[in-house]
C-alpha cells in the first residue's frame, strides 16, 4: 500500500460488517470509514485511483457520487482522442488522464453524477449556475464527447449534439464563486483588505442565528437574510452566481449546496490547493510577446448567442482542425525547426505570427521545447489561466470561507486533496503552509483523520 499515514494505519480500514449505512439512491448497502480518510497527492488526477478503491471497497457506491470540487480550474476537459471504452479498463484508463482531464472520464463511467465546482473570484472559466448535460460516446469518432455548448467546451472542441451519442450520462453541473470571509477585526473597512476580499451577502432564504459563544459562521445572521451587525461584523461567507448573470437568477449559499445533498448520497470532497492561491506557470515561462503570439495563434472567437445547432458543430469543426493544424506545427518543429520549415507552416492562413515567435524563442534557449509552447497555447483560446497569488491574508480568509460552508454540510466520505505545486499552479513556497491549514480545517470539522500523504510516498500509487 502506497502512501504515509499520519496519526493513522497504513490504509483507511473500514469499521465491521455490522456497521453498515443504507444511503437510499441506489440503496446500496456502504461500509464506513472508522476515520476520515484524506488522499493527498501531487498531480490532480492522481486522486482517482482512491476514489475507483473506495468504490471497490463499496464505501462509495458505484454510481450517482456526488462530487465537491474546490479548485482555481474546472479540470472538466476530455482527453480529446481516447476512446471511450478506455474507462472500462482502470488501469489504462489511469494512464491517459492528465492534471485537466480526470473528471468526465468517471462521469461517463457512471460513478459521477452531480458535480459542484466551487472557485474563487478570479476563476471564471465556466459560467456560473446550473448545467445539465450529457456525457457519451461521439457514435462518429468513439470518443467521449458532451452535449454542452458552454465556451469551455466549445473551445476544446468537445461539443456534439444529442444524436450522436451513445451510452448517455446525464450530468448536473454546479459552478459557485466562493466568496473570501471577511475575518472579525477592529480595523477600518479603508486597510489592505480590497473590496474583491469581501462576501457578497447573498444568503437570503437560509436560516441561522448567533450562538451564544459567538460562532463566526453564524454571527452577524438573521432568519431569512444576511445583515451586517456592525462595520467590523463578523461576515459570512457566500457561494454565489453573479448577479448580472441574468439566465441564472438564484442563489447558490450553504443552505442550496446542502439541498443537493440532502438525499444522503455519499459524497467526495476535492480540494485543489491552488483554490487558495495560483499562477500561470506559463507567464513566467514565456516573454510577454511570446505569450501574445500564442494568444493569437490559439483563439478561440467566442460564437454568437442563439446559433443553430448545425453552426455549432460547424464550429467546432473549425476548432478541432485549428487545434489539429498547431499540434502538427509544433510536432514538426521538435524534428526540426529550420528557417525552412517555420516559413513552411506560418504561409498557412493566420500563422503568420509564428515566425516572430520561433525567432524569440531561439534567441532566449539554445533549443526550444516546443511540445511546451503547443501546451501552453492550448491554455490560450477565450481566456487565461487565472493567475492570483495570494497574501496570508487573502488565504487566511478563504480558509475561513471553506470552513464555514463545509460546517454546514454533512461529512464526506473520502476526502481528496492535490497539492498542485511541482508545476507550479500553486505557489510552491505557500504550498506546504496551505495544506496545513487545510488539514487543520479537516481536523477541526471531523476530528481525527486518517492522512496519508501520497506525494511523499517512494513507490506510486495503486
Amino acid at each position: 500500500m502506497p502512501g504515509t499515514s499520519v496519526g493513522a494505519s497504513e490504509s483507511p480500514q473500514p469499521e465491521s460488517r455490522g456497521d453498515m449505512s443504507d444511503t437510499g439512491g441506489d440503496h446500496t448497502l456502504l461500509r464506513r470509514y472508522p476515520r476520515l480518510p484524506v488522499w493527498v497527492v501531487e498531480d490532480h488526477q492522481e486522486v482517482l485511483p482512491f476514489i475507483y478503491r473506495a468504490i471497490g471497497s463499496k464505501h462509495l457506491p458505484a454510481s450517482n457520487i456526488s462530487f465537491l470540487h474546490f479548485d482555481s480550474h474546472p479540470d472538466l476537459l476530455i482527453p480529446v482522442n481516447m476512446p471511450a471504452d478506455t474507462v472500462f479498463d482502470k488501469e489504462a484508463l489511469f494512464g491517459e488522464l492528465s492534471i485537466e482531464n480526470w473528471i468526465m472520464p468517471a462521469v461517463y463511467a457512471g460513478h459521477f453524477s452531480h458535480v459542484v465546482w466551487l472557485h474563487p473570484t478570479w476563476a471564471q472559466q465556466i459560467r456560473e449556475g446550473k448545467h445539465h448535460f450529457l456525457v457519451g460516446k461521439d457514435i462518429s469518432t468513439t470518443t467521449i464527447r458532451v452535449t454542452s455548448t458552454d465556451y469551455y467546451f466549445l473551445s476544446d472542441g468537445l461539443f456534439v449534439p444529442e444524436d450522436q451519442l451513445e451510452n448517455q450520462k446525464p450530468l448536473q453541473l454546479d459552478v459557485v464563486m466562493v466568496e473570501p470571509f471577511k475575518l472579525c477585526n477592529n480595523q477600518d473597512d479603508g486597510d489592505s483588505v480590497s473590496s474583491a476580499k469581501k462576501p457578497k451577502l447573498t444568503l437570503a432564504g437560509r436560516e441561522s442565528t448567533a450562538t451564544s459563544n459567538g460562532d463566526a459562521c453564524s454571527e452577524g445572521l438573521q432568519a431569512d437574510a444576511v445583515t451586517l451587525r456592525s462595520d467590523h461584523a463578523c461576515q459570512e461567507p457566500s457561494c454565489s452566481y453573479p448577479s448580472g448573470d441574468q439566465p441564472h437568477q438564484s442563489t447558490a449559499s450553504h443552505g442550496a449546496i446542502l439541498e443537493m445533498l440532502k438525499t444522503g448520497d455519499a459524497f467526495v470532497l476535492d480540494i485543489d490547493l491552488d483554490f487558495f492561491s495560483v499562477k500561470n506557470p506559463f507567464k513566467e515561462m514565456f516573454t510577454q510577446d511570446e505569450y501574445k503570439i500564442l494568444q493569437e495563434l490559439y483563439q478561440f472567437k467566442k460564437p454568437d448567442s442563439n446559433l443553430t445547432e448545425e453552426d455549432l458543430v460547424d464550429i467546432v469543426d473549425t476548432r478541432t482542425h485549428q487545434l489539429e493544424d498547431l499540434e502538427a506545427t509544433f510536432a514538426d518543429l521538435c524534428d526540426g525547426d529550420s528557417e525552412e520549415t517555420v516559413q513552411r507552416w506560418a504561409s498557412n492562413p493566420g500563422m503568420e505570427s509564428l515566425v516572430p515567435l520561433v525567432q524569440s524563442l531561439k534567441k532566449r534557449m539554445e533549443v526550444p521545447d516546443y511540445e511546451m509552447v503547443h501546451q501552453a497555447g492550448l491554455t490560450c483560446d477565450y481566456s487565461e489561466l487565472p493567475h492570483h497569488i495570494s497574501t496570508e491574508e487573502e488565504i487566511e480568509y478563504l480558509i475561513q470561507a471553506v470552513y464555514c460552508l463545509l460546517k454546514n454540510l454533512p461529512k464526506p466520505t473520502l476526502v481528496t486533496i492535490a497539492r498542485s505545486s511541482l508545476d507550479d499552479y500553486c505557489p510552491p513556497e505557500q504550498v506546504d503552509s496551505i495544506q496545513e491549514k487545510v488539514l487543520g480545517v479537516l481536523q477541526s470539522l471531523y476530528g481525527t483523520l486518517d492522512t496519508h500523504l501520497v506525494y511523499s510516498a517512494e513507490s506510486p500509487p495503486c
